[in-house]
């Protein structure tokens, strides 16, 4: 019967140093807060594509802006922040003014 849990006991400590997490008397953390930062933009005449984002992440704080242009002729501005403590926040801006094409009516 002691011979039985000592076999018993081997196998379990050998399979729970396996993993990696042990090592003597060291413990290796593999974790690394998250860290970026992008931007982008696109002008597009001939389409009249236009918009661009910029984000920055530092660990668990996202903060980040992004423009579009509208088809009315305006400027769509969003910045944003995010993090675990205030969540999602937006500030949403619409800049210029609309410009609306005349309405075309028959069939020509």
């Amino acid at each position: 019967m002691y011979a039985k849990f000592l076999v018993v006991l081997a196998v379990v400590v050998s399979v729970s140093c396996q993993d990696g997490s042990w090592d003597g008397d060291h413990h290796k953390d593999y974790y690394a807060p998250p860290h970026y930062a992008y931007e982008y933009k696109v002008h597009d005449s001939h389409t009249g594509d236009v918009k661009s984002q910029h984000e920055t992440r530092d660990g668990d704080v996202v903060k980040g802006y992004y423009t579009l242009k509208e088809a009315d002729g305006t400027t769509r501005e969003v910045h944003y922040t995010a993090d675990k403590h205030h969540g999602f926040n937006a500030e949403v801006k619409k800049i210029g003014h609309a410009h609306h094409a005349p309405a075309h009516h028959g069939w020509n």
